[in-house]
């Protein structure tokens, strides 16, 4: 007799290929508006493990509200999304994020991510590397000098 218990696994239409997530990335981010991530949160797994410069969040949840509360932050938002490539399990994607704030001029930060891919085919883990400090620190004027000369006085 069947184990009726277990939940069926989900099935993902299309798998993540490089090409897949150049192209559902590019749709998430946008010059017309605030980003949407629907599209793509399927393709997280329910225990994706999300960590970045500034935080680390586990469980779809916690990864769905940190996106809510970069669309709330955000005026509009836009990718472009540089080199990418797949090896294994593994995705790797260079970025160019800008932010359009309410009340400061846009910021573009460069970056990276590492998307991992669990058995399911789903994102599991997700690491994103940037300077987000440094690189929102160079549109202000006066600031970007002192933020440069400190970063290399004490970190080379």
């Amino acid at each position: 007799m069947a184990n009726t218990d277990t939940p069926d696994p989900i099935v993902i239409a299309k798998p993540l290929t490089a090409d897949r997530v150049r192209e559902l990335w590019s749709r998430t981010y946008n010059d017309e508006g605030k980003p949407d991530w629907s599209h793509i949160l399927p393709y997280y797994h329910e225990d994706i493990v999300f960590h970045d410069s500034i935080q680390r969040l586990e469980g779809i949840d916690a990864f769905t509200a940190l996106c809510n509360r970069l669309t709330g932050r955000c005026k509009q938002l836009h990718m472009e999304i540089g080199s990418i490539i797949m090896a294994g399990p593994e995705i790797f994607m260079e970025w160019k994020m800008t932010m359009m704030f309410r009340r400061w001029p846009s910021s573009p930060v460069l970056g990276c991510s590492k998307l991992t891919l669990g058995e399911d085919g789903r994102i599991i883990q997700q690491r994103d590397y940037y300077d987000l400090w440094g690189d929102i620190f160079d549109g202000i004027p006066r600031f970007r000098g002192l933020y440069r000369r400190f970063m290399h006085r004490y970190f080379g």
